[in-house]
């Protein structure tokens, strides 16, 4: 399924060999059956949505992609090569922050650096460039306690871009914040990736965030085994423009990912 809107922003890399993908890849938890017989492709340069209800198994693909899990069965590749564990290609943004609250803002960006081994002289050179790109300036000495939630999300968002990923799996980053600092957050990815190129993969349960976020929102059933739909969103240009959540095409979007997910199986909750 396919809603032809616009030019999108970003087109997908040319080569046929996606960067991510899951292939026929099932997982059990404790013979809880999660995913079954599930496909996946993920280009550079792409930012794709994950949308669907609770328990449909969409943290899961998060945490297959990130090497956080193994497949039951078949199998997960990044750039060509089976993924066996996390790597720092592949950055995470988890929902509660995950920040070190007695080290300052500058030294939980840097922190990854450290474990790295870099100088102290780049690492703080490094977090002063995440700072200005995430608009934390200003902030650089404050511990993470003394911040409200979305700069606290703004600093997680920094840390995980000090690795300079390729990809960022977001699972539900902004699920505990207000709706207006939501939708600044929301704008901060789409230009942040306008300026790193970083491919995206957002778990959510908003429908408006993955039409605003995704270049294509993928929606995941109730139904193991079911494919998923699958939606190509394409917006007016700047993409982070919030005159676009009041834009016709995507209205079109949004209502149309919303006739599709209410006309599942009953009992899905979303």
């Amino acid at each position: 399924m396919s809603l032809a809107l616009a030019a999108p922003p970003i087109q997908k890399a040319a080569a046929a060999r996606p960067l991510l993908s899951l292939n026929g890849v099932s997982y059990d938890y404790e013979g809880h059956e999660v995913l079954k017989n599930f496909d996946l492709q993920v280009h550079e340069g792409e930012s794709l949505a994950l949308l669907g209800p609770s328990g449909c198994g969409k943290t899961t693909v998060m945490n297959l992609l990130a090497g956080f899990l193994e497949p039951s069965s078949g199998v997960a590749h990044y750039a060509g090569k089976r993924i066996v564990g996390p790597g720092p290609e592949r950055g995470v943004v988890f929902q509660s922050y995950a920040l070190f609250n007695w080290l300052s803002v500058r030294d939980n960006i840097a922190f990854s650096l450290k474990c790295a081994g870099r100088p102290r002289s780049e690492q703080y050179e490094v977090a002063s460039e995440m700072i200005e790109l995430v608009g934390l300036a200003g902030f650089e000495k404050t511990y993470p306690y003394q911040l409200s939630g979305g700069l606290r999300q703004r600093c997680s968002l920094a840390r995980v871009l000090a690795s300079r990923p390729q990809v960022m799996l977001m699972d539900e980053p902004f699920a505990a914040v207000d709706v207006q600092t939501r939708e600044k957050l929301q704008q901060e990815i789409l230009k942040i990736r306008a300026t790193t190129g970083t491919t995206i993969v957002f778990v959510t349960h908003s429908i408006d965030e993955a039409v605003f976020l995704g270049d294509r929102v993928l929606l995941l059933s109730a139904e193991k085994g079911a494919p998923p739909s699958s939606f190509d969103i394409h917006l007016p240009l700047p993409r982070w423009n919030a005159a676009n959540r009041v834009d016709d095409q995507f209205l079109a979007a949004r209502n149309e990912i919303y006739r599709v997910m209410h006309a599942t199986p009953a009992g899905a909750t979303y």
